[in-house]
């Protein structure tokens, strides 16, 4: 590979690893959102059964719902995010193989001095 086709893959391998950090960033937020869903589910059923709050059944089953689907969606993204990251891994270190490779060029033997 020359110096041109290596800087174009690093190019692409950039593009991917910010395409998978926004993918990252996303399951952040979809486990922030199942962790809520989860608590507040919790919320409501613990306040039902300590009759702190009046049972209506659409909301007690919505509640225990809400835990389930949160839990199944916890789960799920976090096999998703762990795909993710592995992936984001594996092209960082092609990456930093691919600029490791290149032929660089040393710009001027000796540094300034003020003196």
């Amino acid at each position: 590979m020359n110096g041109d086709d290596l800087r174009d893959d690093i190019a692409l391998l950039e593009q991917r690893i910010e395409a998978l950090r926004e993918a990252r960033e996303r399951c952040r937020k979809i486990s922030l959102a199942a962790k809520t869903a989860i608590a507040a589910g919790a919320a409501v059923s613990v306040l039902t059964l300590l009759t702190v709050i009046a049972f209506y059944p659409s909301a007690f089953f919505g509640a225990l719902a809400a835990m389930i689907g949160g839990a199944v969606l916890l789960g799920s993204n976090k096999t998703t995010w762990e795909q993710t990251e592995e992936e984001l891994r594996k092209a960082e270190a092609l990456r930093d193989q691919f600029i490791g490779s290149i032929d660089m060029k040393v710009v001027g033997d000796k540094r300034p001095t003020m003196h």
